[in-house]
């Protein structure tokens, strides 16, 4: 597939006008070759060009990221003979203006492009005017065939064809090749005497494979967005992790750009927010707090953990329960996401415990997954935490981290406690080489196995009847999770009334969890994470469970009015600013008191409804995105599918028409894609 893309990459992949970043201008390194000088009209020259950048691919080996050799016109601007006729021969091939041409070229002297990527028929004129000092080359572009998809995760490439974001720039030294040199030769005339040629094999550098399921992403990516039109949000992400290897599976954010022509996006919207944005968790927090206190003894799952009527006072803030729940244990606080509960337990777990857990999940430090311009978050040293400090850390507050923090340690807890390091690169190639898997690599135990298991169980609670992620629930399937919605800060730095990020975690199936998923939704016209994200999380949860043959297509249960999700502040909704002093928190206010025996939770009585059988059918599937792909690769990526691939009117050219669209689940015995041909196209 390698030596094929490589030859036939420019007949099978739609041009998209890439220029680079924010109108830099290109160029190749000019070397005078030995016994030859801008003065001597026959004869010459040497120019360095990029090598052919090595090939990006998702985990089936679906092309996301390609390099295509294509023709580029230049100037010798010394050579010219005639500028004036040079300039308007050039505008009027390439359908630009005389002074569009005569700017590019300016007052250089040595070397300058006029056009990158031109059309074969343009480079055809160019190369019949043989006007003296203009050229034409074959050089590589980077193009992606998917477009948008997973773009952040990607990243782009510059006019030089250097990575600067993502995939791109984190494999760069691996991806890039070779520079190689070329002669470019003239006649007596002082005439170019036309295109060189070469194999790219010989420049080309190693290609990748992702992590990342194409399919399963185009799907997240179309889920993510309807959520966020129906909610009105602003941003949205959505991560799914697989717990047992790292593997990050889907990386969907919002809104999103394409990285063929993101030169009219600013730089900083190019970036994966879920590696470089730290954020409050919010009350997705409190599972790590139990699993803590869990762990280190403070609590079992027998411990009766008072409420009382929902509010606590504290120097500094009052935190509220907008649901007085009293008495409860800690499958209760988790279940109706008490914030009174979670600072209570917190206070007897203390700093120093709670830290070294939250370390061991990772918090506070980057995911080393070698991810460009990842964030560490922000967490204070326990030792300068006041008692409102540890109380808001309870409940996601006063503490930053990024969505593949959260993803991981969500992730943690399905993989008995074993923390895995984020595995982006599935595997490498070298040109001509053979593809070596990359390992997985653990992180360490965050917590004992059995610790974990607990937590699943009571966490499985929180999406039942009466918890607040009943809307993350899935028929037939059990759930783990965790709603959470955390207020963003306003300009004056408090807390905001009305905005927030809702976020739901979980874990599916909670009885031996396939995946992890993070759902982040900023800035929803209303509702939490128990009404916006949670929705959101079942349905990508079904379609990456429709891999595993565990359902064929999203069943959420259909839900009553939720819980309100807890929001601490004041009752006026404002934080009391005066200062909180040095001490910890008062015993009188977090009397934790063993239950006998007979008190315990029950929590064995969670369904245990399995999958049904589908032994008798082919598994469900879900659709690729076949647009930008020529016939060979169409057939190859819907026999990988055990799909039928009917094509609709000629079959030369690439894909520009699909049905059904990318990312919808079929299944049974009408497994039928219908694709339509169009022509290449190119852009000068």
């Amino acid at each position: 597939m390698r030596s094929q893309t490589l030859r036939s990459a420019a007949l099978r992949v739609r041009i998209l006008g890439f220029l680079g970043l924010a109108g830099r201008a290109g160029y190749l390194t000019v070397i005078e070759t030995k016994g030859g000088d801008l003065g001597n009209r026959q004869g010459s020259r040497g120019l360095e060009l990029p090598g052919h950048r090595g090939l990006i691919l998702d985990r089936h080996h679906r092309e996301l990221a390609i390099s295509i050799e294509g023709p580029s016109v230049y100037v010798l601007p010394r050579e010219l003979t005639d500028r004036k006729n040079a300039v308007a021969a050039l505008a009027r091939v390439l359908g630009q203006s005389e002074q569009a041409v005569a700017d590019r070229i300016g007052n250089r002297k040595t070397f300058v492009y006029v056009a990158r990527w031109i059309t074969q028929e343009q480079a055809g004129q160019i190369e019949r005017l043989s006007l003296p000092g203009i050229g034409l080359e074959n050089e590589p572009r980077r193009t992606y065939p998917a477009g948008p998809l997973a773009a952040s995760l990607l990243g782009i490439v510059d006019i030089d064809g250097t990575g600067r974001r993502g995939v791109e720039q984190m494999m760069d030294a691996w991806l890039r090749g070779h520079s190689r040199r070329i002669q470019v030769e003239r006649d007596a005339r002082g005439r170019l005497l036309g295109r060189t040629s070469h194999d790219p094999r010989e420049t080309a550098g190693g290609d990748v494979a992702l992590t990342l399921d194409g399919a399963l992403q185009a799907q997240a990516e179309s889920a993510l967005a309807q959520s966020m039109e129906a909610s009105g949000a602003r941003r949205g992400l959505v991560v799914v992790v697989e717990p047992k290897t790292g593997d990050i599976l889907t990386l969907a954010e919002a809104p999103g750009f394409d990285p063929n022509s993101f030169r009219k996006l600013k730089f900083a919207d190019t970036r994966s927010r879920a590696f470089t944005d730290a954020v409050e968790p919010g009350s997705t927090f409190k599972s790590i707090l139990i699993a803590a206190a869990l762990d280190s003894g403070v609590m079992d799952s027998n411990t009766i953990v008072d409420t009382g009527d929902g509010e606590l006072r504290l120097p500094g803030k009052v935190i509220v329960d907008k649901r007085k729940i009293g008495v409860t244990d800690a499958a209760g606080v988790l279940r109706h996401s008490s914030n009174v509960g979670a600072a209570l337990i917190a206070a007897e777990l203390g700093g120093e415990r709670y830290q070294a857990t939250l370390e061991r999940f990772g918090f506070g430090q980057t995911s080393q997954s070698g991810f460009p311009s990842e964030s560490a978050g922000l967490m204070r040293n326990w030792q300068n935490w006041q008692p409102v400090d540890q109380a808001n850390i309870a409940f996601g507050q006063g503490i930053n981290v990024t969505a593949i923090q959260l993803a991981m340690a969500a992730a943690a807890l399905a993989n008995n406690g074993e923390r895995m390091r984020p595995r982006i690169v599935l595997a490498k190639r070298p040109a001509l080489g053979k593809w070596k898997t990359l390992p997985s690599i653990s992180a360490g135990q965050t917590i004992k196995p059995e610790t974990a298991e607990n937590v699943l169980r009571m966490l499985e609670t929180v999406v039942s009847p009466t918890g607040t992620g009943r809307r993350a629930a899935l028929a037939g399937v059990r759930v783990a999770g965790k709603t959470g919605t955390a207020q963003l800060l306003d300009p004056s730095g408090a807390y905001s009334k009305t905005r927030h990020t809702a976020w739901f975690i979980g874990l599916v199936p909670a009885d031996d969890p396939k995946v992890a998923i993070v759902v982040g939704i900023e800035e929803p016209r209303e509702g939490g994470g128990g009404s916006v994200a949670a929705p959101l999380f079942a349905r990508v949860a079904a379609a990456q469970l429709a891999r595993y043959g565990i359902i064929t297509e999203p069943q959420p249960i259909p839900a009553a009015p939720l819980p309100t999700e807890p929001i601490a502040t004041t009752p006026s909704g404002q934080i009391a600013q005066e200062p909180a002093p040095r001490s910890v928190l008062p015993r009188a206010v977090s009397d934790l008191v063993r239950a006998s025996p007979s008190r315990s939770t029950d929590l064995a009585g969670v369904s245990k409804t399995g999958s049904e059988d589908s032994s008798d059918q082919l598994p469900a599937v879900l659709v690729p995105d076949f647009q930008g792909t020529s016939l060979r690769s169409a057939q190859h990526l819907a026999s990988a599918e055990s799909l039928e691939l009917e094509i609709s009117g000629s079959n030369f050219g690439q894909v520009v028409r699909q049905d059904p669209a990318p990312g919808t689940i079929i299944g049974g015995t009408d497994r039928t894609v219908v694709v339509s041909f169009g022509p290449l196209q190119g852009e000068g």
